[in-house]
């Protein structure tokens, strides 16, 4: 959702910034099924744009609801890494 919340994408495009990025793990196998069930949950919103050189492209943007959700996300993962930082340096030791 950080990728959708950064611009606009369509799926393969997601997987070539994720990868890009460094996460290998995601495949446009695996992304689709996702990106369904986020719109499903009302986190992400799909619109269809046309293409010159081929099908349109469906394209995915966050919605209000995916944005908050999102943001929370981040709080909480800053807080488990912080946390898991602390235990790994000895506890300020």
């Amino acid at each position: 959702m950080s990728i959708i919340d950064e611009e606009a994408s369509y799926g393969y495009e997601m997987v070539s910034k994720l990868r890009d990025r460094g996460l290998n793990l995601a495949s446009e196998g695996s992304i689709y099924p996702l990106l369904s069930r986020l719109q499903k949950q009302g986190m992400i919103e799909s619109y269809l744009v046309q293409s010159n050189e081929g099908p349109a492209r469906k394209y995915y943007r966050m919605s209000k609801p995916g944005r908050a959700a999102l943001d929370q996300w981040r709080h909480d993962w800053t807080a488990f890494r912080d946390s898991v930082d602390e235990v790994l340096n000895g506890g300020g030791k």
